[in-house]
């Protein structure tokens, strides 16, 4: 599967270089956050490839959650645990990562779930601008740009049947929720395969750090942003 090229695998254990983590963010969820540079100082794996490692190694669900609870660096090495309905993903000290809760029906279709990975971290890399953005500014706040704080929390997917090929998202509705700086961004999305909804989803952010909306800070932001895209593509 396509994914293997993003990952390394070891006697039941995967663990990222800096390059496999930063490739996946920009050549597969065209995501250009600069935590996925190679060269950032705060590097992380992006969340949404640990995703789409659970969906290549376990297959895909009828529902599937997936639970946040730390960053993983280049060189930190998850033991892949034994397939169930709960899934820790851990290091070797036994710190968790990521759990992975999962029931109903399984499929192990390959090309069900490389459509479904693509077009999953495609949606989810384009979180900022396409999506935070427009919320931040209706609510008349922003994340700051020097050090934005954008965690990824949890993510869970319903299928309504596992007999579909090339599901496609939509945006449903997005959400966000004040509390003094901090801020809890939902985005809600339905899946659709020839016309009809086949499965629902919703992706949850914590985001901290908020300040004053400034029009014009913002949008130095969102042009940062697509000039690193047209940075790299240029390459």
């Amino acid at each position: 599967m396509f994914i293997d090229d993003y990952f390394s695998e070891l006697n039941g254990n995967i663990c990222f270089t800096r390059e496999q983590g930063s490739n996946f963010a920009k050549q597969v969820a065209d995501d250009f956050n600069p935590l996925h540079d190679s060269d950032a100082k705060r590097f992380c794996i992006p969340g949404d490839l640990l995703f789409s490692i659970i969906l290549s190694k376990y297959g895909l669900s009828r529902h599937m959650e997936f639970l946040f609870s730390g960053m993983v660096v280049d060189g930190v090495e998850l033991v892949l645990p034994e397939p169930g309905p709960e899934l820790l993903f851990c290091d070797a000290d036994n710190r968790q990562y990521l759990k992975a809760r999962r029931s109903g029906e399984n499929s192990r279709d390959e090309t069900l779930i490389q459509n479904l990975i693509r077009n999953y971290v495609e949606f989810s890399g384009h979180t900022f601008p396409h999506i935070l953005v427009p919320l931040l500014a209706e609510q008349g706040v922003m994340i700051n740009p020097a050090r934005p704080m954008v965690i990824y929390e949890s993510m869970e997917i319903d299928l309504d049947t596992l007999d579909i090929k090339t599901p496609l998202l939509e945006i449903d509705h997005n959400e966000l929720d004040l509390d003094g700086k901090r801020g809890n961004v939902l985005m809600a999305f339905n899946l659709r395969e020839s016309g009809e909804i086949v499965g629902r989803g919703r992706k949850r952010m914590v985001l901290g750090g908020l300040r004053e909306y400034d029009d014009a800070t913002m949008h130095l932001a969102v042009e940062e942003h697509r000039q690193r895209k047209r940075d790299f593509l240029a390459r």
